[in-house]
């Protein structure tokens, strides 16, 4: 079976004398690190070699060989949708509007699959699943939010792990996603001169070992089911063996950016039934934002991963554009609860450079969710609105009158249940618009210099490595 293959080669430099290669193949992922020799697979559409001497290059040549002459079977390579990381492939569009959505995938990183761009209704240009993953000229603004907008940099203990809340660690463990949402609130993980993402997890699983308070892990990123399975089951199997983690939460959206990367990856459901047990659960966070991504695939996924043991629930921000319609709202809230997936939260959008087209004031986000939540059962109720902001995951009550009634979900100092009611303006967009509301936080400090504070950083990333274009 002979196969179109892309190729790019990088520069590498070895590390403890021990060089690495990377090969990539329509969702296949091998690598190989001389003197220490693993094997892994992960999710993409490009061949990449990283190689640094005579004898990788020699591995190369041989893996190239062999992956073109044999049987495909007989590596079990899934048929799973090609990725598209150059907007002007996208024939969809007309070329002039390509012409000016280049510019803006030159600073925010643009990423979707085959699968995915059939989902969308190109006669109608105002398609909700084409703004999640389509770029729009709005995103160059300078005028509108931080690519910070949380201050993560200040939960950062070690590269690659956060801990914010006194029971909660986050591992950032993957920077790479199915596809890239327009609206994403860690868009800095995607530009080439930050690196909070680390394939290096231990400092992260050192740091969580030795902090008993700590029961619940984050696995995020980035989409940590991007990982191959082999490297899923390591972390999972280091946080098992932690007597005081009880929770594994994975964030993904993969269910619905590709589900069949999941119903089809047997070592993947294999990984999460080996971990997920009746008194320690795998809990799948899903990002299902609008009701045409239930799809009979996604369905496949959901029944897949409830088949493993694991437990999904689903998290969406409300978006201007995507989903502000208590119709569609409560359509969503229905047809995830009947699939046995439990809402879990509405958030509202962080103030993200580029997100200026995703904006609703927290009025009108809380109108529309009650909109959606009388509509629906008891079981779609459950869902929270809330802000993930700097002090903390505060939930809206109710906007009436002009005020704002708010509850600290989770905080940073640990002013959990801590009720608090500001004046709350029309156009306000965020905690930070209410009046008053310095009273009840202040900006932490940086806890490592480890990690790079992207707000400091000029508003344009560094460009990147110039690519062939793709067959």
């Amino acid at each position: 079976m002979i196969c179109k293959i892309k190729i790019y080669l990088y520069k590498f430099i070895s590390y403890d004398n021990v060089y690495s290669i990377v090969f990539e193949y329509s969702n296949f992922f091998f690598m190989c690190r001389f003197n220490k020799i693993m094997f892994y697979f992960e999710l993409n559409n490009e061949i990449i070699f990283i190689f640094s001497n005579v004898l990788a290059t020699k591995v190369i040549i041989t893996f190239v060989y062999i992956l073109l002459n044999k049987k495909m079977g007989e590596y079990k390579i899934m048929s799973l949708p090609r990725y598209i990381t150059d907007i002007n492939r996208i024939t969809q569009i007309p070329e002039e509007e390509r012409e000016k959505l280049s510019k803006i995938t030159d600073k925010f990183v643009f990423r979707v699959n085959e699968y995915y761009l059939n989902l969308i209704n190109w006669d109608d240009p105002e398609d909700p699943i084409k703004k999640l993953v389509i770029p729009n000229t709005h995103e160059l603004s300078e005028e509108y939010g931080r690519w910070d907008a949380s201050d993560e940099d200040t939960n950062y203990v070690v590269p690659g792990c956060q801990h914010k809340y006194k029971t909660t660690a986050l591992l950032i463990c993957s920077e790479v996603c199915g596809a890239y949402c327009r609206y994403c609130f860690r868009k800095r993980l995607f530009r080439n001169d930050v690196k909070e993402a680390m394939s290096d997890v231990e400092p992260g699983l050192d740091y969580i070992s030795k902090t008993p308070e700590i029961n619940n892990v984050l696995l995020t990123g980035g989409d940590p089911l991007i990982l191959a399975a082999r490297r899923l089951d390591m972390i999972f199997t280091r946080l098992r063996e932690m007597d005081h983690v009880k929770i594994i939460r994975v964030g993904s959206k993969l269910p619905v950016f590709n589900p069949m990367a999941i119903y089809k990856n047997q070592e993947l459901l294999d990984v999460i039934k080996k971990h997920s047990t009746p008194e320690k659960r795998i809990y799948i966070m899903a990002h299902v934002n609008h009701p045409r991504e239930l799809t009979e695939e996604a369905y496949k996924c959901f029944e897949a991963l409830h088949n493993a043991g694991a437990i999904v629930v689903n998290q969406t921000p409300v978006l201007k554009g995507i989903n502000d319609d208590p119709v569609v709202l409560g359509e969503l809230l229905d047809k995830l609860s009947w699939a046995g997936v439990t809402p879990y939260y509405f958030f509202i959008n962080r103030p993200v450079r580029g997100n200026d087209d995703f904006v609703l004031t927290l009025e009108e986000a809380y109108n529309i969710v009650e909109g959606a939540k009388a509509r629906t059962s008891g079981l779609g109720k459950r869902v929270r609105l809330s802000m993930s902001h700097t002090a903390g995951k505060l939930e809206i009550l109710a906007i009436e009158n002009g005020k704002a009634y708010l509850k600290f979900h989770q905080s940073r100092d640990g002013d959990y249940g801590k009720f608090i009611v500001l004046d709350c303006p029309k156009d306000a967009a965020w905690f930070d618009d209410l009046p008053g509301n310095k009273a009840y936080w202040e900006q932490p400090e940086k806890k490592t210099d480890d990690v790079v504070s992207v707000n400091e950083m000029k508003d344009m990333p560094e460009p990147r490595r110039p690519r062939r274009r793709q067959a």
